[in-house]
């Protein structure tokens, strides 16, 4: 791919602004020209000053959208994707969709039309945490016995300054649920084990929070040689992200809050100085990687509807 790339940015809100400001990092430092347009439903909050300069051109539903993109970035609601990235598809070269891929996994890729040299990459960022590439590369995978994951938070700090029952999360209409809004866990459970045998789960609604959508979900999941327990919450008034790794020499704690993996019995920690955006910039480094041909594309559409597949297990 060369080095000029025309980007679209289709929906702009908290995340679309991060990629924003990564994109335009990425692409400075390797040196390439690029122009970057949004695409917006025109509900969105104005654009301050900042952002307006480095757009140019923002176009509105489907107004005359070019059909000669680069990259096409699909940043809005989870309900909104499938449609998306149906109607972008004879318009871009490539795309990069946010997670969850879609809010349903039964879907047809085949109906989407999708071009055979495109690369259409789908977001896990926690991939390029230093957490989970350490326990990746080092973390003695192949000698774990049980796994114990929890990602527990409060929905309402979510997003500063925006009232959490008008989100997306916190609507089911929308695609919103922990079960699919934190599919994180599975994605990186999946990068590190593979496809469970056989999942069992149960969500619903639990908490006082004034939302349409499942406030907890938990799994349990059977490997061919290990067990993986999970349990996902919108409710917890202190943030809790790990993964417990138990082995027959220790147990291994890979914390994503405080960037740290410790071994309980040993008495050793491994520590990682890195910020949320650290392991985002690293995604879209990795992501223009793909598209030069550097790397390989390793959560393309149909790997992540399988691991929605797995989030949305019904028993």
């Amino acid at each position: 791919m060369g080095k000029n790339h025309k980007i679209g940015i289709a929906g702009f809100g908290s995340i679309g602004k991060r990629h924003l400001s990564n994109i335009i990092n990425v692409l400075d430092n390797k040196g390439y020209s690029y122009t970057i347009d949004l695409i917006r439903t025109g509900n969105g909050q104005v654009l301050d000053e900042g952002v307006s300069s480095r757009i140019h051109q923002i176009y509105y539903g489907s107004q005359q959208i070019p059909d000669d993109y680069d990259v096409i970035f699909v940043t809005n609601p989870t309900h909104l994707h499938y449609e998306t990235v149906k109607f972008f598809a004879p318009k871009t070269s490539h795309m990069f969709i946010e997670k969850p891929v879609f809010d349903k996994f039964d879907l047809s890729v085949e109906e989407l039309s999708l071009k055979n040299d495109g690369v259409y990459y789908v977001a896990c960022p926690l991939r390029y945490t230093g957490v989970i590439q350490y326990l990746k590369n080092n973390g003695h995978v192949e000698s774990v016995y049980s796994a114990r994951v929890i990602s527990s938070s409060y929905l309402p700090d979510w997003r500063p300054n925006i009232d959490y029952r008008t989100t997306y999360s916190a609507s089911a209409e929308q695609g919103g649920g922990v079960s699919k809004d934190i599919i994180h866990e599975w994605d990186y459970l999946y990068y590190l084990f593979g496809y469970p045998e056989q999942v069992l789960n149960i969500r619903g609604k639990f908490s006082a929070l004034q939302i349409s959508s499942d406030d907890l979900s938990i799994y349990i999941a059977k490997y061919k040689k290990m067990a993986v327990e999970v349990h996902l919450d919108y409710f917890g008034r202190v943030p809790i992200r790990e993964i417990q790794l138990f082995t027959e020499e220790d147990i291994i704690i890979g914390d994503l809050i405080h960037s740290q993996v410790r071994y309980l019995k040993s008495g050793s920690v491994f520590s990682f100085h890195e910020s949320r955006n650290d392991y985002q910039v690293k995604e879209i480094e990795y992501f223009f990687d793909i598209l030069e041909g550097n790397v390989v594309n390793h959560n393309d559409i149909t790997t992540a509807m399988n691991i929605l597949r797995i989030a949305q297990t019904e028993t």
